[in-house]
């Protein structure tokens, strides 16, 4: 009877660690900087930045932010997004997120509360500044939104499983299927003067995002502890689009050479 108990109490610790684990591919101060082209046209830029660790409720979280911009000049084309998500350090749920989007001379702001502990996810939207939507969804399950997923792929681009991520997108609940196959392949981009290193991988966001983003996706992460996207291609309202990393700024971080 004791020994079971001990090994009992021994299990628990090891599931209790095994959730509470950071991983490795966070890293605090973390600046990346991608390019948007469409057919060779240069459309905008993304800029996702790691700002660190925080304390959300009785939680340590790690707090990240995008921003999504168009260039100027750019016909049919005038978007500016802030994203921010505050997500667990293992990166496979958040704890909330929040998206301010620029529409005409003001900013739309959505936000979501991920309240595991009373099983809830609250989602608002607001409109200069008032709100005109609220739903509260019951759930059991640890959720993802549009920011967490790109560090939730990084930390599991050379686990060779396929993943259904459950994902709150615009207040609503949805699905984001990746398929993390685990082949490398060299890859070559402007920024870097040499084929990079990297792992493949590609998926279906069963859901539409900014500016129409919804479908097959697919990208190419660095091969690496570090698991930085190299590149990517994704669907939006104009069609395909490519994402590459333009610029970095991870302290000791060298892209593998391919």
């Amino acid at each position: 009877m004791r020994k079971t108990l001990v090994l009992f109490i021994i299990s628990l610790l090891a599931i209790s660690v095994a959730f509470a684990q950071t991983s490795k591919m966070i890293f605090p101060s973390e600046d990346l900087l991608y390019e948007v082209s469409f057919l060779g046209i240069k459309l905008g830029s993304i800029r996702i930045v790691t700002e660190g660790y925080e304390t959300f409720g009785k939680y340590k979280v790690v707090k990240t932010v995008s921003y999504i911009d168009s260039y100027s000049g750019i016909p049919f084309v005038d978007l500016h997004a802030v994203y921010r998500s505050w997500m667990d350090p293992s990166t496979v749920f958040s704890y909330k997120f929040t998206g301010s989007t620029k529409e005409q001379d003001y900013w739309l702001f959505d936000q979501t509360i991920f309240d595991y502990d009373n099983k809830k996810i609250i989602a608002e939207k607001f409109k200069k500044g008032v709100k005109y939507r609220s739903r509260v969804i019951y759930t059991t399950k640890k959720w993802s939104d549009g920011l967490s997923i790109f560090f939730l792929a990084r930390e599991f681009v050379k686990s060779k499983r396929n993943i259904k991520i459950p994902t709150v997108i615009d207040v609503d609940t949805c699905y984001t299927y990746i398929n993390f196959v685990g082949k490398r392949e060299s890859v070559k981009i402007s920024s870097i003067d040499y084929p990079v290193r990297t792992v493949w991988f590609n998926g279906r966001a069963d859901w539409t995002g900014i500016y129409g983003l919804t479908g097959y996706f697919e990208g190419w992460f660095s091969d690496d502890d570090a698991s930085i996207p190299i590149k990517a291609k994704m669907n939006v309202y104009v069609g395909s689009i490519n994402i590459e990393l333009i610029k970095w700024n991870r302290k000791g971080w060298v892209p593998p050479r391919g």
